[in-house]
């Protein structure tokens, strides 16, 4: 019974492929009828050099010509047939994309060819690279934080006991298509009523993690509805929450549980855990970071952000391991309520407390300090001193990565350029040559 259904609905689909009107049959029959005067040339060809002996050969050279001419005409009609029928079978799924169909394929063939690129962190840094970089690999995986508990996440996560949406939501819509409606509407957040505060995609995110029984489902889900270039993981799958013990002038040392509360206390943070720390990473993103050719920390905030990543046990072992190229990309501008007053290599001194000394292989800095649209509360951070240990430990190459209009973040572009620069550095064995023409 069940093979008789399904020979039905074989048949069914192939008589809806004759519907007229959907401009399918008769580029079909024009199809067939240049295949079927390829063959006959073929044919024809082969009946004559097995029935001619050289001599008769030689004599008949006029018939070659009709072969040859049947042959070239048969190829440009079925040739012209499936262009046409390629066009109008792929027309549906064109409506969002003018180019031609050609530039489209050759543009997604180079990029399923791509470097393997893992990048950690979380926040608004991290989408910076991933924008920058899916113009050139589809082979990308974002590696995120899930210990948020303010804003709009936050809310979510006690009232509904799901994981925080918030960072997963803002590199997803980096790996998608910028101008896509879809796109736009995740990104889209509420300024008014209950729903106040509340961005579209983490209650898409919400909801789907309820239907589907868990995060990891609702990610597959949302990354197949926007059709992203690339995959956004989560460092674990357990419900885990930051906490920091910071040095503050007027009370000493205090303990601050939670991530929203850490950067409101003020101070200098001096350690910083997850709670509970016997968290076990998500298989995938280990996966990820050891098949990787490239492993990016950064950029992003430096304590909430890149190293709440680093304190899932699983994630550390697997950089220490891995083959890849690994590369810290620094942030531009000092974080008020975590990086007053760091320089370059404070920032990576703080990373080697949890990660180890001598891990990574290259520091990508920025250097440039434009004042155009830098705003009063912008401080860039300090390159490292002059012969300071962490030059000494690794390459340390500093470029210009600002953002023109929001000079405090990062340029997509420039981060893609300098990132594969230093990648064919790196297989090359030659010193960097960071050339950044935006």
């Amino acid at each position: 019974m069940g093979e008789k259904r399904t020979v039905m609905l074989t048949l069914r689909m192939l008589l809806k492929w004759l519907t007229p009107g959907i401009g399918v049959k008769r580029w079909l029959l024009l199809a067939a009828s240049g295949v079927f005067l390829i063959a006959l040339s073929f044919a024809f060809g082969i009946l004559k050099v097995l029935a001619l002996t050289p001599l008769q050969a030689q004599a008949r050279m006029s018939s070659w010509g009709i072969v040859a001419a049947a042959l070239l005409i048969g190829s440009i009609i079925a040739a012209f047939a499936l262009l046409k029928l390629s066009r109008n079978v792929l027309a549906p799924y064109r409506r969002n994309e003018p180019r031609r169909v050609i530039d489209v394929v050759y543009e997604h063939s180079k990029r399923q060819k791509g470097v393997r690129l893992v990048a950690i962190g979380g926040g608004t840094g991290l989408p910076s690279v991933l924008r920058g970089m899916k113009k050139h690999t589809s082979n990308l995986s974002a590696i995120v934080t899930v210990a948020d508990d303010g804003g709009s996440s936050g809310r979510l996560r006690r009232d509904m006991g799901v994981q925080p949406p918030g960072d997963l939501r803002n590199n997803i819509a980096a790996l998608a298509d910028d101008e896509s409606l879809m796109t736009q509407l995740f990104q889209y957040r509420f300024n008014s009523g209950e729903l106040r505060g509340h961005a579209f995609g983490n209650l898409f995110i919400a909801a789907l993690a309820g239907i589907r029984g868990g995060l990891e489902p609702a990610l597959a889900e949302v990354q197949r509805v926007l059709n992203i270039q690339g995959r956004v993981l989560p460092s674990t799958l357990d419900d885990v929450n930051l906490v920091a013990t910071i040095r503050q002038n007027n009370k000493g040392r205090v303990r601050i549980l939670g991530e929203s509360k850490i950067t409101e206390a003020g101070g200098q943070i001096e350690e910083i855990g997850l709670v509970p720390s016997d968290v076990l990473a998500y298989e995938e993103s280990v996966r990820a970071i050891k098949e990787a050719n490239i492993v990016i920390l950064g950029p992003g905030s430096l304590y909430t952000s890149i190293i709440p990543n680093l304190l899932v046990p699983g994630i550390a072992d697997a950089l220490r391991t891995t083959s890849a190229y690994k590369l810290y990309i620094c942030n531009i501008a000092t974080q008020p309520g975590e990086t007053e007053g760091y320089s370059v290599a404070d920032h990576v001194m703080a990373l080697e407390r949890y990660l180890g000394k001598g891990v990574l292989h290259t520091i990508l800095a920025n250097n440039a300090t434009p004042t155009l649209n830098a705003g009063v509360n912008t401080t860039y951070v300090d390159l490292a001193p002059p012969g300071h240990e962490i030059t000494q430990r690794y390459q340390v190459c500093y470029v210009d990565l600002t953002d023109p209009d929001q000079p405090w973040r990062h340029d997509p572009q420039k981060l893609a350029q300098a990132i594969l620069s230093l990648y064919d550095a790196e297989r090359s064995g030659d010193s960097p040559i960071l050339q950044i023409t935006v």
